[in-house]
């Protein structure tokens, strides 16, 4: 994680519990399906299991694919990365990583709610 993030992390955690919300009602993070390459053909929800364990159950995740864990086909290819997760029953997010954000990029998952401008 680099240093500016982890003092973002940081002072939004410090502003809830500012806030009395140390316990924002329980929202963390659900992983819904998650796939590597699908612009390679790669099988859908092929990170699936790899997302779950290293996400599930936190409020933020910084995931990086390990291509260890990850069934992959295509590797040959510039590979874009996909995570479908939800927060609470209603709250469903996406984020997707395109193929030229290169290997070993970072998709951020959070289920911490934002406040303020743009929001």
């Amino acid at each position: 994680m680099n240093d500016r993030r982890a003092v973002m992390l940081a002072s939004i955690a410090g502003m809830l519990m500012l806030a009395g919300m140390s316990n924002v009602d329980a929202r963390t993070i659900k992983v819904i399906s998650g796939t590597y390459g699908a612009n390679c053909g790669a099988a859908s929800g092929n990170a699936t299991r790899d997302l779950t364990r290293q996400c599930d159950g936190r409020d933020t995740c910084e995931y990086v694919p390990n291509r260890q864990h990850i069934s992959d086909a295509t590797q040959s290819c510039k590979k874009d990365l996909q995570a479908d997760w939800r927060c609470t029953d209603t709250e469903m997010h996406t984020a997707m990583l395109s193929p030229e954000a290169g290997a070993n990029s970072t998709l951020v998952l959070s289920c911490i709610e934002q406040s303020g401008p743009g929001h």
